[in-house]
């Protein structure tokens, strides 16, 4: 038995100290990032994300001053809700804006878990896309017009539409504009060229309150047409196109 023992400890004697060490390729996981377990799914996150709302159930864990109720076999902190969803819940701390798949329809559920989880800035978003969705989902009318007493006229359901509008007048100004002409906003929904429209050889054209030139009157016309065709709107009316041409017609209605 003594020879035994003394043969262990010469073998013991010859084996590599390092062996006997924990092993250094192992790294303590960073206090940065916390991971946590939400109804069974795993979800890594810096802190810092987690805290981006004071006062949120999730900033009052990540920064401690909540303590752990529950964890998993793992020692992770455990919350028992919703798993799946909560991955729209993260990306919503992570980027600050809310981005649904289309075909997103849990939207109840997920305005009742970021209620849970007091994210007030995640319950206006959702409304916000509630709303943009309605508007999708319903008719869009838009209506041009031109009379020579009031100008030049653009209205549409869309306020979207009237956006990009606004946008496609500065690109073709001649004037090099910065932003759209307050002048010609009526609203969100309309946009009128009154009183900024004089006549000129051949065209009429389109004017800020300075006289600065911006574009012809046609121009305009057949940019907002075309904009709308692109956009999905179809033509259902004109009025007085006898002139053989859309852009000459009083008033144009679409739909889309």
């Amino acid at each position: 038995m003594e020879w035994k023992l003394r043969r262990m400890d010469s073998d013991l004697s010859q084996i590599n100290p390092d062996l006997l060490q924990p092993s250094k390729s192992i790294k303590k996981p960073s206090s940065g990032t916390i991971t946590l377990n939400v109804g069974g799914f795993l979800y890594a996150a810096h802190r810092t994300t987690l805290s981006r709302h004071q006062g949120s159930v999730l900033e009052e864990l990540a920064s401690g001053r909540k303590p752990i109720q529950h964890t998993d076999s793992m020692g992770n902190p455990f919350i028992d809700r919703d798993g799946p969803v909560f991955r729209h819940i993260l990306n919503f701390l992570r980027t600050g804006d809310l981005q649904l798949p289309d075909d997103f329809r849990e939207v109840g559920l997920l305005r009742g878990e970021a209620e849970f989880y007091r994210l007030s800035g995640l319950v206006e978003a959702i409304s916000e896309w509630e709303g943009m969705r309605a508007a999708q989902r319903e008719p869009a009318f838009l209506e041009v017009t031109d009379e020579r007493s009031q100008g030049f006229k653009v209205y549409c359901s869309d306020p979207s539409f009237i956006d990009k509008i606004k946008g496609r007048l500065v690109q073709i100004s001649k004037s090099r504009l910065d932003g759209f002409p307050e002048e010609f906003e009526v609203s969100s929904n309309v946009i009128q060229f009154r009183h900024f429209i004089k006549s000129d050889p051949g065209s009429r054209l389109v004017l800020k309150q300075d006289s600065t030139f911006l574009c012809t009157l046609e121009c305009l016309k057949l940019e907002t047409v075309m904009l709308a065709l692109k956009a999905g709107f179809s033509l259902i009316s004109s009025l007085d196109s006898s002139k053989g041409s859309v852009v000459a017609a009083e008033a144009l209605h679409f739909v889309k």
